[in-house]
């Protein structure tokens, strides 16, 4: 599935808008099999659509969009859509109806992407990706909604689609998503018998390298490589590096019996992500990502000076300043999670020890500080030369570094709706 004009505009994702346009064409094409209806809106009002493909007993629901940096959710949705239009009998087999949440952060997404479309089109570049980044402050991310007892109240997004997993009760739940660079992985919330393999396969055949240990979910449990698995017992409550609790909608819809299954696809390829081959030195690898990390959110707090505490007089640039803030205050954290991570019962996959995840490691601790100093290049009510310049080497030397490959959108899509249909059929089939 592409979308018509997505590449003349800088980006080959739909934009919000262009996920509701075509989802109103499959249900002009196809009212039969398809329908469309909205949920909930956003904080600024934008409505959140439902896209539900057929009329079976059992229900699935993909939830997309739920980074604002991650839009390739929508195009993915819309691609396995347009598979049901084209041919509704697999529905009928499954005895399910599909249900595809196109966008679950349409305010954020439409922030990033205004950014986006002011690019040159053609093969998108990591400079230009960074350029155009947005991803919002832990907090106002809608699919990692507070604890009860944190004076955050929840995100309308993130309670609509709370009240969307209870009135479905969803057999599977997917949640798309996707890392601009690195490899795939697959997160389970239980194990499903014979995932892992139908999805190692998958990327296989896609040429998508795995992440042999994956550097996310770190107190999930490595099943084999490249799958994750929610260990049993483990605690619905995460805390992130700011010290902000929430409780995953991964999480939540276990009280149904919901399979989550949450599916990373790269915007660009790192091979050696993948490497097996054992590291001698660990500790030296993540003192070398600390060092990294630390040091270049000293440089960008230099480069900035006074500006790194001033928020921009144009209220519609706060959003950035609040998230590269954020970001550029929790390197100590992430560095003593990376310093007293424990893999005890959880595949004994400690961190560093292999090459893939060293390789993991070291893209993190660059990409912490990138971040950071992309959405403050955003921020600025006046063009920093120096912020600018950051972005531009720190993004030619996560190129350079790592060899990164661009993964063409239809091949990301593929990896979603592939490994999507087969965790179906293994769950779902008789």
């Amino acid at each position: 599935m592409r979308v018509k004009g997505a590449g003349s505009r800088g980006t080959p994702y739909p934009t919000v808008d262009e996920l509701t346009r075509e989802a109103r064409a499959m249900v002009a094409a196809r009212p039969d099999t398809v329908r469309l209806r909205t949920v909930g809106t956003s904080r600024a009002g934008r409505p959140l659509r439902l896209l539900s493909a057929g009329h079976g007993r059992r229900q699935i629901l993909t939830v997309a969009g739920a980074h604002a940096n991650e839009p390739v959710g929508g195009a993915s949705s819309l691609a396995l859509a347009a598979d049901f239009v084209r041919d509704p009998r697999v529905l009928d087999e499954l005895d399910c109806t599909w249900h595809f949440l196109l966008c679950l952060d349409p305010d954020g997404t439409t922030l990033g992407q205004r950014r986006l479309t002011e690019h040159p089109a053609g093969t998108p570049t990591l400079d230009g990706y960074y350029r155009g980044f947005y991803r919002p402050a832990f907090v106002s991310q809608p699919e990692f909604p507070p604890v009860s007892t944190d004076p955050h109240l929840p995100m309308p997004e993130s309670r609509a689609l709370i009240g969307l997993i209870d009135e479905l009760r969803p057999v599977l739940q997917f949640s798309l998503h996707g890392v601009e660079v690195g490899g795939s992985f697959l997160q389970l919330t239980r194990p499903v018998a014979g995932a892992a393999r139908a999805f190692r396969s998958v990327a296989a055949e896609l040429g998508i390298p795995l992440e042999y240990r994956p550097f996310d979910g770190m107190g999930w449990f490595v099943d084999s490589p490249g799958v994750l698995v929610l260990p049993d017992g483990s605690p619905t409550d995460e805390r992130d590096p700011s010290g902000y609790t929430s409780q995953a909608t991964w999480m939540y819809a276990m009280r149904h019996g919901t399979v989550t299954a949450v599916v990373e696809a790269p915007f660009w390829s790192v091979a050696a992500v993948s490497d097996p081959s054992p590291v001698t030195r660990p500790e030296q690898v993540i003192s070398r990502a600390a060092e990294i990390l630390l040091g270049r959110a000293k440089q960008l707090e230099e480069v900035l000076g006074g500006l790194a505490d001033r928020p921009p007089r144009d209220a519609r640039r706060l959003a950035f300043h609040t998230a590269a803030r954020e970001l550029m205050d929790i390197g100590p954290g992430v560095v003593d999670t990376w310093n007293t991570h424990d893999a005890h019962g959880l595949g004994d996959a400690e961190l560093a020890t292999t090459v893939g995840n060293s390789v993991s490691l070291g893209i993190a601790a660059r990409r912490i500080p990138l971040r950071a100093a992309a959405m403050m290049r955003s921020a600025l009510d006046e063009p920093s030369e120096g912020v600018d310049t950051l972005v531009r080497e720190w993004s030619r030397e996560l190129r350079a570094t790592f060899g990164t490959r661009w993964v063409p959108v239809h091949r990301q899509t593929a990896l979603h709706t592939r490994t999507m249909m087969h965790l179906a059929r293994q769950l779902l089939s008789p």
